[in-house]
């Protein structure tokens, strides 16, 4: 009678050793969202006012049915600085600036987590452009006393809400200044993993932040090519200002900007030598230079205008 060979327990062992692995993986991913969400909360944020003697606010209002969170910084009196963040990020990310004291002289500081972001309703994203730009709107027109001139600094994928914003209430901004701005369809980095993290099996787990940017890079290129029509619509200064490296968004968006905004009365094109994508903190000094250059241009135009009304 010939013996049977036993089955080897390899295959068994591998898939328990894998299944182990996956828990793992999931775990992880839970708790790094519960820890790692780019954002502070309130109680974070009124301690960094009080630290760095910040005359600042948290406010909440609602927006298609959503919970938006912003903080007012400074003086009403002063021109207004409105901050959009990137992805993925929240207002949190610009404290640098925030505890800036020049800007805390010169402007009436304000900043939104976009929506799917911080605290405007984390890992709920709002993949429309248009209605992101809706919801910041209230911002300028109703909640808050917006001083003119009143500027964008926006950064990443801010600056496509912050250009349709403008495209949309042409009459509530004066000045935008763009920071690696993703702008044209189609030319930015899309990783093949973001095509997998996108799958429901696969979603329900990856962080909440990262739930939300991926879901905005999935469908960017999309909303970039509705908003092509109306580039025509931005009649105020832009200063655009870009890593000569960045690895995130090619470098193209600058041609795509030159071509189509033209009824901009002032263009800045600016690449930054050997830097990446996150210029807004590798090269804060710039930002914070383009800034108040604008502001200086802004307040020349008024002067200008206003000598003309009196002639």
């Amino acid at each position: 009678m010939k013996t049977q060979k036993k089955r080897s327990p390899l295959p068994l062992l591998l898939v328990k050793i894998l299944g182990g692995l996956l828990v793992s993986f999931i775990i992880f991913c839970l708790v790094v969202d519960q820890f790692v969400q780019y954002r502070l909360s309130d109680k974070e944020l009124f301690t960094f006012f009080k630290k760095n003697n910040i005359p600042g606010a948290v406010h909440y209002y609602e927006a298609d049915g959503r919970r938006m969170r912003y903080v007012s910084m400074g003086n009403d009196s002063l021109p207004t600085l409105l901050f959009i963040h990137g992805s993925p990020a929240s207002l949190s990310i610009y404290t640098d600036y925030y505890k800036d004291t020049a800007f805390l002289h010169h402007f009436k500081m304000l900043a939104v987590d976009r929506p799917g972001y911080g605290y405007s309703g984390l890992g709920r994203p709002e993949t429309s452009i248009q209605k992101q730009a809706a919801m910041i709107e209230p911002l300028l027109s109703q909640l808050q006393k917006a001083k003119r001139p009143v500027i964008i600094m926006a950064g990443s994928y801010g600056t496509s809400v912050a250009c349709r914003l403008v495209m949309d209430f042409p009459s509530l901004v004066d000045g935008l200044v763009l920071v690696a701005p993703s702008v044209a369809p189609g030319e930015e980095t899309i990783y093949t993993l973001s095509y997998a993290a996108a799958n429901p099996a696969i979603n329900w787990f990856i962080p909440r932040m990262i739930q939300s940017a991926n879901a905005e890079k999935l469908s960017h290129e999309e909303e970039l090519t509705k908003m092509v029509p109306y580039w025509k619509n931005i009649r105020i200064p832009v200063m655009y200002v870009q890593g000569e490296k960045d690895e995130l968004i090619d470098t193209t968006n600058a041609s795509f900007a030159k071509k189509h905004l033209t009824n901009a009365p002032f263009l800045s094109i600016q690449f930054v030598k050997d830097e990446p994508h996150f210029i807004a903190f590798s090269a804060q000094k710039l930002i914070k230079q383009k800034i108040f250059q604008m502001e200086a241009l802004l307040q020349k135009r008024e002067g200008l205008i206003a000598g003309r009304l009196e002639e």
